[in-house]
């Protein structure tokens, strides 16, 4: 401690820690109650208050000339907020910002900012006044209405608080952080709030829900949709709640191919270029699809953001997309925290509502009681002069016979009873005041006094009296700076458990994967059911020279598999997957990450709940491996690998079992195996497996199948002749045989190309490698023996052939053809197919 000579040679000890925690108790008080939270009666901070009062000082109201910037920081720096210029300014600035305070009570001219996070001009160069509204804040503070206190060096009084005729801290909000603890309200519009408070004069006792039907929700001042309600409840209810603030956008049709998304409205407290970086980097990220350019195109008359899309987009997908992986949905935290006698204090609706309309009552009833002293001392005044009328020859005589004033004075309080204050009024009063004009003006005057003065006591004495009062300034207030709702207010609530997904309507959908690597999604509706022999609808616009791989039938909500060359999978969910009507879709190196001698072989897709335990996978060169199911769980398109594959070698099928199942495998030369799915032992994903089949060195396998009860082997050829036989028709071998000869092969069938497993039930989607699909009844195609050849169930054109073939599953065929096109009749072939 420093010794003076009143402390010399004496030493207080006191405990490091007690000094350190009342500092800074001390400290964070003062942070609280000096500069952090608002008050909750004039719903500002010291700082915000304190310019506002040094403007009118400087006289700048709402319709008197701007002045300089610099000089009401000046004003309000030396005389009343001894803190950083650059605090104040900023302070200044943030009032005056229409995308910042739902009711400004600065009017700035110049450069204030602008919602893109630009920062305003230098106060030398900008310009500022009263707005109208900022006026009302100090209306009535020069009639007693307000307490007043020092200034930080004691040489001038400033307002500890405004008269506020403005409900500032419920239609502006507030925000700040102070010491362990923070206040971030929301501004409302004027209108619902004045409703409210009038609600609460005539009916105290009113609950919530009352005045929730007054004052629904917040109104931010840059618009935007509050999405559910419960935010507000518990914000209303308890003083804290979270609310999940969306932008507004739209689609816009250019033209045929040519589609935009248009924000025209952004949260509360985003900033527009933060936003426009956000979408970018979620482009660039892969985390939005299909967007193409981004434009700024907004001007005075509005916020106006141009999302350009790919001609392959879905616009829907796009605004979903951005409301959940950027800041166009943002929540916004109620905390409405601000000072009741300088304590800190979580408030709700009501008691925000009620501490302002009691600050209200003790403003007018100041400002009445201010009103009626001095109308008591004006009346005593007037009467005194009016009785001087009536006695003027006498007042004459006593001035004109007095040597002094004082003299006159004394004379006119001992002879005619007049009091001090009466008997100086009648001295200081002119001679034009002897005229009966004159005198009829003091008549009316004291008249009018007199009315005044017994109006002011009936609201002094009679509290309904003093409400209406309130009641009628609220309702000039609202007449006069009420207007429209910014905020749309909707019911639906996208909780934040919600994933992209939950947010899409579910379809199902027919993916397909060209040979060049293109992925794309169609609706599977739109695909109507035909007989066999029909040529089918276009399923794919390819590029020049591409073929269709494989498909695949999902939907929007399940993933889709892809395996690829080096025995990795990967998963991708089906709205990800483009839908398309003309283009040829995406590449799917865009959506998974491939190295260079890298592709994507087989492509499966889940529709339904299976009880699978294991998955099978066979390769083409008769390598088969059983792996445990869990190991395609929780996939992404990060990629696991699930096979370790031999040089040329690649997978041919991956079929799903319960571990007790009977697999038949197919080969290019249709010849089957019929095999115990327990001749496969499980193995870790590093695994290569064991030899499933016996190959001819010119044979492959195509397709892998689980045999099941009430299903059917169905069989179809690269030309398009096809045929379903019984399981029962195919012994059992054990791994590693040749197996049987499943169909009749020839010139005019070529190779085997497909083969599944069907119910009669069930439907069928045949792709041709040129982007050709007919969907078929799985019962219009032939049930022959395993020797027989089949019948056409797709006629060809000329150099196209079969590339893949899917099952549609009964619960997903339409209940009805009523919408559909009418049926294609089967086109007779050269000679009818008969058994061997």
């Amino acid at each position: 401690m420093i010794e003076t000579p009143d402390n010399l040679g004496r030493v207080t000890v006191h405990p490091l820690v007690e000094e350190i925690k009342h500092s800074y108790l001390d400290y964070a008080m003062s942070v609280i109650v000096g500069r952090a939270l608002p008050d909750a009666r004039d719903g500002l901070k010291p700082v915000q208050r304190r310019i506002l009062y040094a403007m009118m000082g400087l006289g700048i109201k709402h319709n008197q000339p701007y002045k300089k910037s610099a000089r009401v920081v000046g004003e309000t720096m030396g005389k009343y907020h001894p803190h950083g210029d650059s605090a104040i300014y900023e302070t200044m600035v943030r009032l005056a910002q229409e995308w910042s305070m739902r009711y400004p009570l600065v009017d700035g001219q110049g450069n204030f900012g602008s919602i893109d996070g630009d920062s305003a001009a230098a106060m030398r160069y900008t310009e500022a006044r009263f707005a109208e509204t900022g006026e009302l804040m100090l209306a009535d503070i020069d009639e007693d209405t307000v307490d007043w206190g020092p200034n930080f060096d004691e040489s001038l009084k400033e307002p500890l608080t405004l008269p506020s005729a403005l409900p500032n801290l419920l239609i502006n909000g507030s925000t700040g952080i102070a010491v362990g603890m923070a206040t971030n309200m929301a501004p409302h519009n004027l209108g619902e709030v004045v409703d409210a408070l009038r609600l609460l004069i005539r009916r105290p006792d009113a609950e919530l829900d009352d005045l929730m039907s007054c004052l629904p929700g917040p109104d931010f001042p840059t618009g935007g949709i509050i999405m559910g309600r419960e935010g507000i409840l518990d914000a209303y209810r308890t003083g804290r709640g979270k609310i999940i603030l969306r932008g507004k956008c739209h689609v816009e049709q250019k033209s045929r191919s040519k589609t935009n998304v248009v924000i025209t409205e952004i949260p509360y407290m985003i900033n527009k270029t933060t936003l426009i970086e956000s979408i970018v980097k979620g482009v660039q990220g892969k985390q939005i699809d299909g967007v193409s350019d981004i434009r700024d195109e907004s001007d005075r008359k509005g916020l106006r953001l141009v999302v350009e899309l790919t001609r392959e987009a879905d616009a829907e997908l796009v605004q979903r997309q951005l409301y959940s992986r950027t800041s166009l949905q943002s929540t916004f935290g109620i905390i409405n925290l601000a000072l009741v006698d300088n304590k800190p204090v979580e408030l709700n609706l009501k008691q925000l509502l009620e501490t302002f309309l009691n600050y209200r009552r003790s403003v007018v009833r100041r400002r009445t009681q201010f009103r009626l002293d001095k109308a008591e001392a004006r009346r005593h005044i007037v009467e005194g002069l009016c009785k001087a009328l009536d006695v003027i020859d006498q007042v004459i005589a006593i001035i004109r016979g007095a040597q002094t004033a004082d003299d006159a004075k004394a004379g006119l309080i001992g002879e005619l009873a007049f009091t001090d204050l009466q008997a100086q009024a009648i001295l200081d009063m002119r001679l034009q005041r002897l005229t009966g004009l004159e005198r009829e003006k003091l008549l009316a005057e004291l008249a009018q006094l007199l009315a005044d003065i017994e109006r002011y006591r009936s609201i002094l004495d009679n509290p309904s009296v003093l409400d209406g009062v309130i009641n009628d300034e609220l309702g000039e207030l609202r007449r006069k700076f009420a207007d429209e709702r910014r905020t749309e207010l909707s019911a639906a609530l996208p909780t934040e458990g919600d994933s992209l997904e939950d947010l899409l309507p579910e379809e199902d959908i027919l993916v397909t994967l060209s040979k060049d690597g293109f992925l794309r999604r169609s609706p599977l509706e739109n695909y109507n059911l035909q007989n066999r022999g029909g040529k089918g609808r276009l399923g794919a616009v390819l590029k020049d020279d591409d073929e269709v791989g494989q498909m695949a039938v999902t939907s929007t909500h399940s993933d889709i598999f892809l395996f690829t060359s080096r025995g990795r999978v990967f998963a991708i969910r089906g709205h990800m997957i483009p839908e398309t009507k003309t283009g040829k879709g995406r590449a799917v190196s865009k959506f998974v990450s491939l190295t260079d001698d890298e592709r994507v072989v087989a492509m499966r897709g889940t529709l339904e709940e299976t009880a699978t335990s294991h998955l099978l996978f066979i390769t083409k060169r008769g390598i088969g491996k059983r792996m445990d199911a869990e190991e395609l769980e929780n996939l992404t398109r990060a990629g696991r690998r699930v096979l370790s594959l031999d040089d040329g070698d690649e997978i041919a099928a991956i079929i799903d079992t319960d571990g007790n199942s009977k697999v038949l495998l197919v080969t290019s030369k249709a010849k089957a195996a019929h095999v115990d799915e327990s001749e496969f032992r499980p193995m870790g994903r590093a695994a290569r497996g064991v030899k499933a089949m016996k190959l001819a060195p010119d044979d492959r396998i195509i397709a892998a199948w689980t045999v099941a009860p009430d299903e059917n082997l169905l069989l179809v050829s690269e030309t398009g002749i096809g045929k379903r036989t019984k399981p029962e028709e195919f012994p059992i071998h054990h791994r590693g045989s040749g197996g049987v000869q499943a169909m009749h092969l020839g010139a005019r069938t070529g190779r085997l190309a497909a083969a599944v497993g069907v119910a009669s039930s069930d439907e069928v989607g045949l792709m041709t490698e040129k982007g050709r699909m007919i969907r078929l009844s799985a019962s219009d195609i032939p049930l022959l023996s395993r020797t027989a050849t089949g019948s056409i169930v797709l006629r060809l054109n000329d150099g196209d052939l079969l590339a893949s073939v899917s099952v549609i599953p009964a619960p997903m065929a339409p209940e009805s053809l009523t919408d559909a096109d009418p049926r294609q009749l089967t086109l007779p072939v050269d000679e009818p197919e008969t058994e061997a």
